[in-house]
Parts: C-alpha cells; structure tokens; sequence
C-alpha cells in the first residue's frame, strides 16, 4: 500500500509540475527537457505497473466479494431448507429429528451472517480501491499528456534554439568584416590593387609616348637626309625634282600662264 501511495504521489506531482517554469528556470532548457522526458517516461512505466497491480487486487477484491454475497444468500437458502424440515419433523411427532434440523440451520445462518459481515467489511475497501485505480488512471493520462507536451516543446525549443545559434554566427561573421573600415584587410588590398593598376597604366602611357616619340624623330630625320640628297643634285647641276602626275595636273596645265619668266632674284639666286 505504502508503494501505491508514493507511485501515485510521483504521479500527482509530475502531473502538477509547471513545464514552462521549469524551462525558464533551467540554465540548458534542451538538457532538461531531455532528463524530463526520461523521467516522464520511467514513471509512467511505473505508474502502469502500479495500477496493473491495483486493478488486478481490485478484481481479487471484487471476486472475494462476490463470492461472500453468493454464500450469504446460499447459507440463507440452506438456514431456510433446515428449519423447513424441522418444522415437519415436529409436525409429526419426531422433536429429535426436529431439533437436529433446528441446529443445522442455526449453524447456516451464522455462517450467512459471517458472509454478510465480510460483504460489508469489504464493501469501504473495494470503494477506496475503485477510487485510487481511478485516480491512477487519470494520472496516468495526465502524465502521458505531459509527456506528448514535453516533447513537443523540447522538439521546438531545440530548433529554436539552433536558428538562434546560426543567427549568432553569421552576425559574428559579418560583424568581423567591415568593408568600410580603411584599416580592414579587404581595404589594404584594394588600394595595392589600385596601386599596381595605376602603375600598368603609367608604364603603358610611358611606353606610347616613347614609341611616338621615335617614329617622330625617324620621321624627321627621313626628311632631312632628303633635303640634303636635293641640295646636293642641284649643285650637281640636276634640274629640281618634279612631282608625277596627278589627277589635277590636266587643269593646272591648261590654266593660262604668263608668259613672263621668273625672275632669278625672286629666289635670291645671282647670276
């Protein structure tokens, strides 16, 4: 009995137990909801041990009882049997035989009453038994709705739990790498890129006018070197080197011309 009392106490006190008090109080809700569940799980087991035992002593009970009311009602039947036969056997004459039947149901009737006082007796218990499986019974259902909470909660939390972490990293993560910041690493590399692009583009303007500069001077000394093979062939007494024809040579020769020739001194030539 004692056993019953503290299951049912277990029973009572896990069904009354504040689950989101527990979980606001707990340092590592996961690692509590864990143990919980553990421990939901050992006392329902317990529990439905306890209350199998307490149905199966209630139908002992049950069958004890009935069993008095039946041999209650069955001494009744023999108690009346043997008084019925007393009284015909004092009807006619024979008291011995009277007397006898007389005793055998006054020994009926005390074991009809000794039934009756069990009936009775046994009637409180097996009500209190009744009301303790009951009680059992709802706080076994009690529990196993705790349990389905528990772990639905624990269920949730421990996602909940999982997305705050992720959360957590990834503004860690962007938290470490500011890309405003010019003493970041990010910033030092882009101006060394910045750097060296600059620098390709000055070697490459560097080389352009380098390169333009020697067509120039190879230009110029092309020129020269023809000024001086002319200057050198008209002393040599050759006429002056004419250009071919062109396409507008055909006008400029029928142009009228004057027939005045040019004077040597225009050219600052003497004679």
């Amino acid at each position: 009995m004692t056993e019953k009392q503290s299951i049912f106490g277990r029973i009572a006190q896990l069904a009354r137990a504040n689950v989101n008090a527990l979980i606001d109080q707990a340092e590592d809700p996961a690692k509590m909801l864990d143990q919980l569940v553990r421990d939901y799980t050992g006392s329902i087991a317990d529990a439905e041990k306890a209350i199998a035992q307490s149905i199966g002593n209630l139908r002992l009970a049950e069958q004890d009882y009935n069993s008095d009311v039946s041999a209650a009602g069955e001494w009744g039947r023999k108690a009346l049997a043997a008084s019925s036969r007393a009284d015909q056997l004092r009807a006619g004459g024979d008291v011995a035989g009277a007397e006898k039947f007389d005793a055998l149901a006054k020994i009926a009737l005390g074991k009809q009453i000794s039934a009756e006082n069990e009936v009775r007796e046994a009637e409180p218990l097996i009500a209190s038994q009744r009301e303790t499986v009951e009680k059992l019974k709802s706080g076994l259902t009690m529990m196993k709705d705790k349990l389905g909470e528990l772990k639905s909660r624990r269920d949730s939390l421990v996602a909940r739990q999982k997305s705050a972490q992720a959360q957590r990293q990834v503004q860690d993560a962007i938290g470490s790498i500011n890309v405003l910041d010019p003493t970041s690493e990010l910033s030092r590399f882009e101006d060394r890129v910045r750097r060296e692009e600059a620098y390709a583009q000055g070697q490459a303007e560097l080389a352009a006018t380098s390169l333009n500069s020697q067509f120039a001077e190879l230009e110029q000394s092309d020129t020269q070197v023809e000024v001086d093979a002319r200057l050198a062939a008209l002393k040599a007494g050759d006429a002056p080197k004419q250009l071919g024809a062109t396409p507008v040579t055909a006008a400029i020769e029928a142009a009228p011309t004057s027939d005045a020739a040019p004077d040597a001194t225009a050219w600052g030539t003497r004679p």
